[in-house]
């Protein structure tokens, strides 16, 4: 036959039949060829009628799920589902084609015909689109695999439908993230070596208590009451500029003679709590004081005068049971070198 051939056909059958008084519809669809895609070529996948199951795609390349018909009138009463399948190391990249068109919803709500699209890999709903006002963003999948739903219900088909073109994406590896222990549960030495770094109290409470770090500070700077009889002496306390300015002192004068920066949780043999600053600078004797002659060979510089001072830092505790930590002002004695003594062995010893 010389004539044009005559393209095979996808044919709709209604069959209505009553029940009790009660009408009902069942579409039976006759598909006796496999329409093409968003355009007049491309792989196309049918969906399933049985919203019970699901017609499974292997995702190796590009290609599309459209409703029936694509870019006609879709039918009524349809019911299409499909689950992408890529490879565990692959994503899957869903975009829409500019011709989408749906029944419209009903009070902003997709009531009665939409397509869906769902992440099993997290069973959340991606999205839910219907009308025809704006296409649909493109979306990608976080696991190896998506699900997409079409369903239209008995009354008014729209047309074009809709479209979605798929094609495989690589996964996106996500860099691991360290795990970051809380300073609460962090140990004496961890904590305490944490907190060494850090150049200003305003800092170190923010590290401690990043969410209320300004009310510990109000907290930590209150007034103290001296009780005395019936009255009451209010002495409010400097704020933390002293302790910043200790801090500094020790990284600027730690080298210079006779001063020397001292730990204080070695200097105070304290194993239980966290100081900062850590360090201190004091005044001590040491080394042979520049005072040895010609005839000594063995020069000691030693303190021939000694006070304690005191110096206010803040001190850390971790409480009992794991709740937190405790923060406070207090106050530290050390020993201060305020004269040195040349001892000096010569060759008459």
């Amino acid at each position: 036959m010389g004539g044009k051939a005559v393209p095979e056909a996808e044919f709709i059958l209604l069959v209505e039949f009553r029940l009790s008084g009660q009408r009902q519809t069942i579409t039976f669809f006759c598909l006796s060829k496999v329409t093409l895609g968003c355009s007049e070529s491309g792989k196309m996948e049918k969906g399933v009628q049985d919203s019970q199951q699901e017609k499974i795609i292997t995702v190796s390349g590009e290609g599309m799920v459209h409703s029936p018909d694509f870019p006609n009138t879709y039918p009524r009463n349809t019911v299409l589902v499909w689950r992408l399948v890529a490879t565990d190391n692959m994503r899957i990249q869903l975009t829409f084609d500019e011709r989408f068109g749906l029944e419209d919803p009903e009070d902003g709500i997709c009531k009665y015909d939409f397509v869906e699209i769902e992440d099993p890999t997290e069973n959340t709903i991606l999205g839910r689109w219907c009308g025809s006002q704006s296409v649909p963003a493109g979306h990608a999948s976080k696991g190896s695999q998506i699900r997409i739903r079409f369903i239209s219900d008995e009354y008014f088909p729209s047309e074009p439908g809709f479209c979605i073109r798929y094609s495989p994406l690589p996964s996106v590896s996500e860099p691991e993230v360290p795990v970051v222990i809380p300073p609460s549960l962090q140990s004496v030495e961890e904590l305490s070596e944490a907190v060494a770094g850090l150049s200003t109290v305003e800092e170190v409470m923010k590290y401690l208590e990043p969410e209320r770090w300004q009310l510990d500070m109000e907290e930590l700077y209150k007034p103290t009451w001296h009780v005395l009889g019936k009255s009451f002496i209010h002495n409010k306390k400097a704020r933390g500029a002293d302790l910043n300015l200790l801090r500094e002192e020790v990284r600027l004068y730690s080298c210079t003679p006779r001063n020397f920066s001292v730990s204080l949780r070695e200097e105070l043999k304290r194993t239980d709590a966290i100081f900062w600053p850590s360090c201190l600078l004091v005044k001590r004797c040491g080394g042979n004081c520049a005072c040895c002659s010609h005839r000594c060979y063995d020069c000691q510089c030693v303190p021939a005068r000694v006070t304690k001072k005191y110096h206010e830092v803040l001190l850390l505790k971790h409480r009992g049971g794991g709740r937190g930590l405790q923060k406070s002002l207090t106050d530290v004695a050390l020993e201060h070198h305020d004269e040195c003594a040349c001892v000096c062995k010569d060759d008459w010893d």
